[in-house]
């Protein structure tokens, strides 16, 4: 016979015989992919085929230009002056130290001008820009006997006798380059290093073959007796380029970990194996896609190829379990197949529907690395629809499950169906939908959101820690940054503050008396180590033509003065049309509170002094660069937030037609979302680049719970159960796969907090925080929340429905 029983969902009658069903049966897109199964997995492997080897085209790249937002006005201000700011952008700072002496040390200074050499023929190197104490452009200026003098601070002649590293130490007294190319302690010196955003030929600069230069030169030059320590924004990507290798590493731990965990809950090989074979599928798509539409994978966007695979086991674990239960009861594997697409497709669809928006609405954000991001992720997720929607269900059409798998993944219904006692977990979750235990979750729910909440406002923007937040603090590269910032009494940290004035008029002296001002103010505020401008080198000079009286260290209300002291200043405090003064301020760190006070307290000062003579414009600087970066992530980061919930609130309002069910799936993604920004304050992380996505795409990764919980929970509300019925259908349905998806994911994350790689580390706490506290607020609050929002239909509902008519009872809550 070959309907022998009812399945469980009341729906699907167990068909075991295939001639006994109906292919015309089903919607449209059912018949036509599963009435052309073969068709269907031959375009999908054409199409593996093509993309696997567009993947092999893939390149790893950074640019330091997709890292900044262009549209925000100091970064405007900045590029409008970018040629006249050489080595204010994007520049490395090289410190050579003499750990058995000081830099007066002929050994030491011929290497250092080997270095320097070598340095400056590297590919990318602004060599008009690079300053060393052997570059011509690193010059000294002082009052002799003569009257105003000045030169390169490596003498003519020099020949490292004990005369010429007299005459240098004089120099670089004069130089004013203490604390900034040399050292407090003179036992080191620094390359200065600016880099343009393409080489000689025009290509992109290669940061990764950049920085093994750097590090092939660091291993050379410190055989010969000194120590080398390097920062910089590209030194930064370097390293993570060259930590890839990791990254690959704990990508395969967590594909591992993730076939193991649904291994062994189905104890069925080809099942596993066809769901993490699908959901690699869908990553080898992505990749191959990224290429052909012209785009690479950057440092930042490293992750998104895991999070493309933790969604594809999610949905494809769902699909095998829908259609193991349905082989389990007796029927056909592929009827079986088609049943589960019937049941889970648009719940699925809307699930990735919902975790392509939320990747899709990053791209409001005007930083290009966030935008590639967004996009390569909206690909990975749009892939997942033909990989784990469709294609995965008609492979397990063919191979079906193993017969003993099946039936153990059906062993709590058939107990529960011989009256035996529900599982522990399953009673214990059951009393959520009891007004007493809902109403407490309900409650403990709204104290975590309050104190996610609360918690969270204290929530950064920007970086909270010295140095490079995206490696571990005992990184080489923070080791370098603190020997710097120690050594040269500043960190390399530079705001630089632009004064546009008429052609000519940089040496007017009522706007040299308005940038000493500012600059005295500056000098006055918290995190501002040292400063440098025209009017400082006016003072120095006014100081030096009075035999060194400090009382003459003034700004001299003197335009004869001002216009001779420019004559002789060093191009880098204004340009050759002398209408471009630079301010630079040194700063402690760049600390998300330090770059604000300043950067208020210039516009402050800016809003009260500027005028048609000069105008005081932001920024320029690696500060001054991520002053505009940690604005830009600012405004977007709530934006982004409302976007993004808007986008799951109108899909599953058009999915559930109901508001109420809306509310009950949305508000446990509320509550984790607050709770991961109090965890983000916890953890000392600040929202920037690297960190912004991450609660956009928890959001999108949850909802996935909610969706195929709460679907199974409406249709068995609507067959007329009682709530606590229904809920237990979805749990041994849907919900058993939600669990299992939730902790294996959660388990195969946090082995990043291994990782060398603290960005990636974090990512990996705050992505299992997310997968773990997804995945309880769908088990825990939706039957809490449905308690109170969701009502079964009732019986003459059904009846009436039954006959053809119209529902007696328009609001069902469901």
């Amino acid at each position: 016979m070959t309907v022998q029983t009812v399945h469980s969902d009341k729906t699907s009658p167990v068909v075991s015989e295939l001639s006994k069903f109906d292919a015309r049966s089903g919607s449209a897109v059912e018949r036509a992919l599963f009435n052309h199964r073969r068709l269907v997995v031959a375009l999908c492997l054409l199409v593996t085929l093509i993309l696997g080897w567009q993947a092999t085209r893939l390149q790893l790249s950074a640019s330091f230009e997709k890292t900044i937002p262009t549209a925000h006005p100091y970064i405007a201000n900045y590029l409008a002056h970018q040629d006249e700011l050489r080595g204010l952008g994007n520049a490395l700072r090289i410190a050579v130290a003499n750990p058995k002496g000081s830099l007066y040390d002929a050994a030491y200074l011929e290497t250092l001008r080997q270095l320097s050499d070598e340095i400056f023929l590297l590919p990318g190197v602004n060599r008009q820009g690079m300053k060393s104490l052997w570059t011509p452009s690193t010059r000294w200026s002082g009052v002799t006997e003569e009257g105003l003098e000045g030169g390169p601070v490596i003498p003519d002649g020099f020949d490292g006798s004990p005369a010429s590293l007299q005459r240098l130490a004089a120099n670089i007294a004069r130089s004013g380059e203490v604390g900034q190319l040399v050292a407090l302690d003179g036992q080191s010196s620094v390359i200065f290093v600016p880099l343009m955003a393409k080489d000689a030929q025009g290509r992109p600069l290669d940061y990764g073959q950049l920085a093994r230069s750097l590090e092939d030169l660091r291993a050379k030059y410190q055989r010969q007796g000194v120590t080398i320590h390097i920062t910089g924004f590209a030194k930064i990507v370097g390293d993570l380029i060259e930590g890839v290798q990791v990254v690959l590493l704990f990508f395969a731990a967590t594909v591992a970990i993730a076939a193991a965990m649904v291994y062994g809950y189905t104890r069925c090989l080809r099942s596993t194996a066809l769901v993490v074979v699908a959901s690699l599928v869908a990553v080898v798509w992505q990749l191959g896609l990224l290429p052909t539409l012209g785009y690479s994978l950057d440092p930042y966007s490293m992750l998104v190829p895991f999070l493309v695979f933790a969604i594809g086991m999610s949905h494809g674990a769902q699909k095998m379990n829908g259609i193991m239960q349905d082989i389990g009861r007796g029927t056909h594997r592929l009827v079986a197949a088609r049943y589960t697409f019937r049941r889970l497709f648009l719940a699925g669809l809307t699930a990735l529907l919902a975790d392509a928006v939320g990747f899709a609405v990053l791209l409001v954000i005007d930083i290009p690395v966030i935008r590639e991001l967004a996009i390569a992720a909206s690909l990975g997720v749009a892939v997942l629809i033909f990989t784990n929607l469709i294609l995965l269900p008609i492979l397990l059409s063919y191979t079906g499950v193993d017969a003993r798998a099946a039936q153990r993944s059906l062993r709590d219904e058939q107990a529960d169906a011989q009256g035996a006692d529900k599982h522990p977990l399953w009673r214990w979750l059951d009393r959520f939908t009891q007004r007493g235990p809902a109403l407490a979750a309900v409650a403990v729910a709204g104290l975590l959101l309050v104190v996610g909440i609360v918690v969270g406002s204290r929530l950064s923007i920007g970086d909270l820690d010295p140095g490079a937040p995206e490696l571990r603090a005992d990184s080489r590269y923070n080791r370098d940054v603190a020997f710097i910032n120690g050594a040269y009494g500043a960190s390399s940290d530079v705001l630089a503050v632009m004064v546009k004035t008429p052609d000519g008029g940089c040496t007017r002296l009522e706007t040299v008396q308005k940038v000493d001002q500012l600059e005295w103010s500056l000098r006055q505020l918290e995190g501002v180590e040292d400063t440098n401008t025209l009017a400082l080198l006016n003072r120095r000079v006014a100081t030096g033509l009075n035999e060194g009286n400090p009382k003459w260290y003034d700004m001299l209300p003197s335009q004869d003065m001002v216009n001779t002291v420019t004559a002789n200043a060093p191009r880098g405090l204004y340009n050759d049309s002398c209408n471009l003064l630079t301010l630079y301020v040194f700063l402690r760190d760049h600390k998300a509170e330090t770059l604000t006070r300043v950067v208020q307290h210039v516009e402050a000062f800016a809003k009260a002094h500027d005028s048609e003579d000069g105008r005081f414009l932001l920024a320029a600087g690696s500060a001054g660069i991520e002053a505009a970066t940690n604005m830009a992530v600012k405004d977007a980061w709530r934006v982004m937030l409302w976007l993004v919930y808007g986008a799951v609130l109108l899909l599953a309002f058009v999915t559930f037609r109901s508001w109420r069910a809306v509310v009950v799936a949305v508000l446990p993604l509320v509550v984790t979302s607050f709770l991961a920004e109090a965890l983000m304050v916890a953890l000392g992380m600040g929202v920037k680049v690297a960190t912004l996505p991450v609660i956009a795409l928890g959001v999108g990764i949850g909802v996935d719970y909610a969706l195929y919980i709460l679907s199974v929970m409406l249709a068995r509300l609507k067959e007329g159960m009682s709530l606590s019925e229904a809920y237990y259908r979805a749990l041994l349905f849907t919900g058993k796969v939600v669990m299992l998806t939730g902790v294996t994911l959660a388990i195969g994350v946090i082995t990043w907090v291994a990782s060398p790689i603290k960005f990636q580390a974090d990512m990996g706490i705050l992505l299992a925080f997310m997968f773990v506290w997804n995945m309880v607020g769908a088990l825990v609050l939706i039957p809490a929340l449905a308690h109170f929002l969701l009502k079964p239909q009732r019986a003459e509902d059904l009846v009436a429905q039954a006959f053809g008519q119209a529902p007696l009872h328009a609001d069902r809550g469901a």
